[in-house]
């Protein structure tokens, strides 16, 4: 086994490794950015050297300075994590001229699956189901729409050096074909330096379904059951779990062997993921082969027992396969909930800022936190803007979705905008519960997810109304212990006017729209009660607060709710989802100056990859103006209307700040309208 590796990586996967080479007694090194010199993995490592300025092509993509490093501390071996050079030939073979260990398959197998047409080829010779596609040399526009509109739409572009759903888009015309293609390509060079495309047939209901598979170099390979990736955005993973749901023996051995018959075919060692389409008549299609670790491996370790990092450096160091395939048993049912910074309510946006406040639900035996942040941290725009997997374990589905629900309502992060939230909405969700998915999952039951129901609304509006009065009776509590003169009227919070009912008058509000709430305190003390009013409907209510949990009694009925508050939002988590209503506090002047200028706002930190206007150009509404990417993620800025582009304040190449004026525009009034 190594005395000491070097992690070329970041963030929580890095955290990840070190935890398990502490615990078999191997030391570790980090690597480090400007971004990243106080970042949690590098305070965990046993050492740490600085590579470079911030931006990934200038610090964890450049090979020779993480060789450099290893050699500098002494590492045998290099783990790459996944992303950045987890999948680099050139830095594999880099490594063995330097005779350090590449924790990962060889290059040749990097090589084979490197370019998703090449697989593609390799598969179909090793006789493994593909879906129908093109995946030829021939990269000419016409040879590929021509492709595209023989197999019939919708189709799916991808980039062929392609991973994380970069480089990736989904046409569902004929008209859209150009557009889709010219992006794809454009976001395939900005990640990978390479916009050589495939397209293939895109299958309405498929299940994204990937096998693990183990390979040593004594000709042991063995797959480590399944997990269903169906619940994507922006072809990204969402939640996985494992096994698959619906599942039959047949089927997964069936599934299994076909994988492992995929990595035999590159003669594969180490860790690797094969990914299949699984169509809703049980029939499977090859769609790529990961030659890494992924993201979602946990839920693997969950249901197997076994430390997959282990695994990498024991294979890695020459040992055979700690089990066989008979020994492997599948054990319960596990899921995985990425927490990113992002706004799900904004096509989710990548988010950047500090996490003033940071609380995660207690580990133990049934939930399992991978994090490479701490409460203070930051969030940059240099990065991908995952937080943390949240991965939870229960002896079956249904319990296990509970304890991912309860543990995503006790997860509390302030300081950026998370998807908590949607998440808790997806996994609380009757189709989710009753397993209707497949890759679609999101964009069919978008007004379950994002709640926009005023019929609920109105059942949890008293809630959060209560809530607000509870809260500021229990504040002005605190306030008048802490006072020289506790019997103050400035220490009381129930809304007392002379010769008048004790009323609050509140302000919430929910997706832009506004409901004005008159709370009347009927009694006082341990027997309050209050008549809540919403649009012109009466609430009998009453409740007590017990830290962040609040149960009421409404019109008889009575319920609970866990309560999450920051700034100006409050969100209470139901067994039927979450809901979050904005405090709409009165305004005094502060925003006098306020104007609509007209011009276009940056959603988010970023760079400008490009812009597709001139400055007095005429634009129609929806058309490209110009394009942004952040955190690994492109965003197209369109014409709100019709108009004219009358400036342009950045051009490709530029860093942004999110909020800055991007161009100035006009619109241009119909003046058929009288």
């Amino acid at each position: 086994m190594f005395n000491k590796i070097l992690i070329a990586n970041r963030g929580e996967i890095a955290c990840r490794i070190i935890k398990t080479a502490k615990k078999m007694g191997v030391l570790t090194v980090a690597v480090y950015s400007d971004a990243d010199k106080e970042s949690l993995h590098v305070h965990m490592a046993d050492e740490a050297i600085y590579i470079g300025p911030s931006p990934s092509r200038e610090s964890y993509l450049l090979g020779d300075k993480v060789i450099a490093a290893a050699i500098k501390t002494g590492a045998q071996a290099i783990h790459p994590g996944y992303g950045f050079l987890s999948e680099n030939a050139d830095f594999c073979r880099a490594c063995a001229e330097q005779n350090i260990t590449f924790i990962g398959p060889p290059v040749g197998a990097i090589e084979a699956m490197g370019s998703k047409s090449a697989a593609k080829n390799i598969m179909e010779k090793a006789n493994v189901p593909l879906v129908p596609g093109y995946h030829g040399d021939d990269q000419s526009s016409a040879i590929i729409k021509q492709a595209a509109d023989d197999m019939g739409y919708p189709v799916l572009l991808k980039a062929t050096a392609g991973g994380g759903g970069k480089g990736m888009r989904q046409v569902w015309s004929e008209e859209e074909f150009a557009e889709g293609l010219a992006a794809a390509k454009r976001e395939a060079m900005s990640s990978f330096g390479d916009d050589t495309m495939l397209v293939e047939k895109y299958l309405t209901q498929p299940r994204h379904v990937e096998i693990q598979v183990f390979c040593d170099n004594h000709q042991n390979a063995v797959y480590l059951f399944e997990r269903d990736c169906s619940v994507q955005r922006r072809h990204q993973k969402v939640i996985e779990e494992a096994p698959a749901f619906g599942m039959s023996e047949e089927l997964r051995a069936k599934m299994g062997e076909s994988a492992i018959k995929s990595a035999q075919a590159i003669g594969y060692q180490g860790a690797g993921t094969v990914e299949f389409l699984l169509d809703v008549d049980g029939s499977f299609y090859f769609m790529e082969m990961n030659t890494r670790l992924q993201v979602e491996h946990p839920v693997t370790e969950m249901i197997s027992g076994q430390d997959l990092v282990e695994w990498q450096l024991r294979v890695a160091a020459g040992e055979m396969l700690p089990k066989t395939q008979q020994q492997l048993v599948l054990n319960g049912h596990a899921f995985e909930a990425r927490i990113y910074a992002e706004d799900p309510d904004n096509d989710f946006l990548p988010a950047t800022g500090k996490l003033s406040l940071l609380q995660t639900p207690i580990e133990s035996e049934h939930v399992r936190i991978d994090t490479g942040v701490r409460q203070g941290d930051e969030v940059s725009v240099f990065y991908d803007p995952m937080i943390a997997k949240l991965i939870v374990w229960d002896e079956s589905r249904e319990k296990a979705l509970k304890r991912l629900s309860k543990a995503l309502s006790e997860y509390r992060i302030n300081g950026v905008t998370t998807n908590i939230d949607f998440l808790y909405n997806l996994a609380t969700s009757k189709p989710f519960i009753e397993e209707d998915i497949d890759t679609s999952f999101i964009e069919k039951n978008n007004d379950l997810i994002f709640k926009d129901t005023k019929q609920i609304l109105q059942n949890e509006l008293p809630i959060a109304a209560l809530y607000l009065v509870l809260s500021s009776h229990k504040t002005a509590q605190q306030n008048a212990k802490q006072s020289n003169d506790p019997y103050s009227p400035w220490h009381k919070a129930n809304a007392w006017r002379l010769n008048e009912a004790h009323t609050h008058q509140l302000t919430l509000a929910h997706n832009s729209e506004e409901y004005a709430i008159e709370v009347e305190q009927m009694r006082q003390g341990s027997d309050a009660y209050y008549l809540i009013s919403i649009n012109g409907e009466q609430f009998d209510c009453q409740g007590t607060l017990n830290n962040e949990r609040i149960t009421v009694n409404i019109n008889g009925h009575r319920s609970q709710a866990t309560v999450s508050c920051w700034d100006n939002s409050i969100s209470l988590y139901r067994e039927n989802g979450v809901f979050t209503f904005t405090h709409v506090k009165a305004d005094c002047g502060q925003h006098e100056n306020d104007d609509s200028h007209g011009g276009l706002i940056a959603p988010m930190n970023g760079t400008m990859v490009s812009v597709l206007v001139k400055a007095d150009e005429l634009v129609t509404k929806g058309q490209p103006l110009l394009i942004m990417e952040a955190m690994k993620m492109e965003h197209t800025i369109k014409a709100p209307s019709d108009g004219i582009v009358n400036e342009i304040f950045f051009q490709a190449g530029d860093m942004v700040d999110g909020g800055s004026e991007l161009l100035a525009f006009s619109e241009q009034l119909d003046t058929n309208k009288a």
